[in-house]
């Protein structure tokens, strides 16, 4: 075996993370860790890759004993991580990140090449030369996935690598990992969209509350058995009611905003309407802008955009302009974002849940009722089946996908007008999935306007009434999701509508959408 793992068992405190967990992966497999959030699969990457030391069982790589005390020294003995939260430094530009992390015979300047070669070669487009903090989130990612393959390593542990990728860029993906499991390395494949685990892992391994609880060759299973296997039955089917037309709650007019510089996010005359009762999906491969339009709808650019960018255009809620509110004064008027930075941005890692409660509180009091604060945490907690210790847990402590609920709880519970959320269900598992696009449109068919963006076509497939993709700063024609095909807005998502924007079919679809 490449990796074996026997009796393997890690607590905090009292929660026992994982418990005695036994796993092999072979050399040349790709295998699967498959569980839903909070059942212990980050924590067991944790010690295969270092950054944790089991408290009991044993650990094998080739065949040898292995007690890793660093993840330096993991990364020395051949294993590589790609993490779900970045590792990245954000003064320093992509090259400089990755060149810290690399063997001491690379040059700066021959990462940089070999992270063209990979823009080239695996659709994983970076500029070497950004700086990290102007970075998107899926931008972030790719330069995490380039750092890891530029490491050949005989172990890959990659964790939702797919989260930011257009389904041809994720096949490229898929093509390059077989590519590296043909020569031997051993890949490690976390991700919540069981197709994909179908379609590439050869072997299976599924936790539930921190034990295995089976083993399966996913090419033999479907949908619904992997997630009887991880949370004890298939989710629920979504339930939406039938859309009536209604005039523009929200709308966006020509608005446009230039890049700082060559690495920057731009708008192109970008407009929309979103109408009471809708879901807008806006789909796109991350990096096209998304980021930057999310920030000029909630009234939080940054420093840099009030400096140095030169802004046109107007968004319009109930036909009044106000381009120029703040995000404190939006949110009075029911307006709500949700960006894609789960630590950061939408909730401050150092504060407890209650604490973080009150970053969506419109009110003017000046003091904290914690009170409040802690029996309004409590409920998104309990409504959201948040696995957290209680409102006092940190931010900071719980998971990816359970960060991800509570932000998406909070927000639901302030009942918006207008929702504005960036990749809701990023990094969280099947149930919860369905849990939170159920309550996404359950907000929509009580009249709220809603709009979606997301990497995730099978999600905006599943809960918009309409779509449109964002391609360099420019928006598409909208098209009716009955219209839509997962190859045609695949395409969209490379900018072929740019091209062929008076297509009889593109021009066909515009014509049926409701304005």
């Amino acid at each position: 075996m490449r990796l074996r793992l026997q009796g393997v068992s890690k607590s905090y405190g009292s929660l026992r993370a994982n418990d005695k967990i036994d796993l092999d992966i072979k050399p040349g497999s790709i295998h699967a860790v498959l569980g839903e959030n909070g059942a212990g699969k980050s924590t067991l990457m944790k010690l295969i890759f270092g950054l944790l030391q089991p408290d009991e069982g044993d650990m094998f790589l080739d065949g040898i004993p292995i007690r890793w005390q660093s993840p330096e020294q993991a990364r020395a003995y051949g294993i590589a991580m790609v993490f779900q939260h970045f590792a990245l430094f954000e003064s320093l530009s992509v090259a400089e990140n990755v060149w810290l992390g690399m063997a001491k015979h690379w040059t700066l300047a021959a990462v940089s090449t070999a992270l063209e070669t990979l823009a080239h070669q695996y659709g994983l487009a970076v500029d070497p030369n950004a700086l990290v903090h102007r970075l998107s989130v899926g931008e972030r990612q790719r330069v995490e996935i380039a750092r890891g393959l530029l490491a050949r390593p005989r172990v890959m542990i990659l964790d939702e690598p797919t989260s930011v990728l257009s389904p041809q860029a994720a096949k490229a993906l898929f093509a390059m990992l077989r590519t590296l499991a043909s020569e031997g390395c051993s890949v490690i494949y976390i991700s919540h969209k069981l197709h994909e685990i179908r379609e590439l892992c050869d072997d299976c391994t599924v936790l539930r509350q921190g034990r295995v609880t089976g083993r399966v060759d996913p090419r033999r299973c479907n949908d619904e058995q992997l997630s009887a296997l991880m949370i004890g039955g298939a989710p629920p089917p979504l339930v939406r009611a039938k859309r009536d037309s209604a005039a523009a709650l929200f709308a966006v007019d020509a608005l446009s905003v230039p890049a700082i510089d060559e690495a920057s996010e731009r708008l192109n005359a970008v407009s929309f309407e979103l109408m009471p009762g809708e879901i807008l999906g806006i789909a796109g491969v991350s990096g096209n802008g998304q980021g930057l339009l999310l920030d000029m709808l909630a009234g939080e650019p940054s420093d840099d955009s009030r400096l140095m960018r030169r802004v046109a255009g107007h968004i319009r809620f109930q036909g009044r302009a106000i381009e120029t509110l703040g995000v404190r004064s939006r949110r009075r008027l029911g307006i709500i974002a949700v960006p894609a930075e789960r630590l950061g941005r939408a909730t401050v890692p150092e504060l407890s849940l209650a604490d973080n409660m009150f970053l969506s509180d419109e009110s003017d009091a000046w003091q904290l009722d914690h009170r409040k604060l802690r029996d309004a945490a409590q409920a998104v907690i309990a409504d959201f089946s948040v696995k957290a210790p209680g409102p006092e847990a940190l931010a900071s402590d719980l998971s990816g996908g359970n960060l991800q609920k509570f932000i998406m709880g909070r927000a639901l519970r302030s009942a918006p007008k207008v929702l504005l959320v960036s990749q809701p269900t990023w990094g969280v598992d099947v149930g919860a999935s369905a849990q939170i696009r159920q309550q996404l449109l359950a907000l929509r068919d009580a009249g709220a306007a809603i709009l979606v963006i997301s990497e995730e076509l099978d999600e905006l497939f599943q809960i918009a009434d309409r779509f449109h993709v964002m391609y360099a700063g420019h928006l598409s024609a909208p098209i009716l999701r009955e219209d839509a095909t997962l190859e045609l807005i695949g395409q969209w998502m490379g900018g072929s509508w740019l091209l062929a924007q008076q297509a009889p079919s593109v021009a066909g679809a515009a014509r049926r959408v409701h304005h």
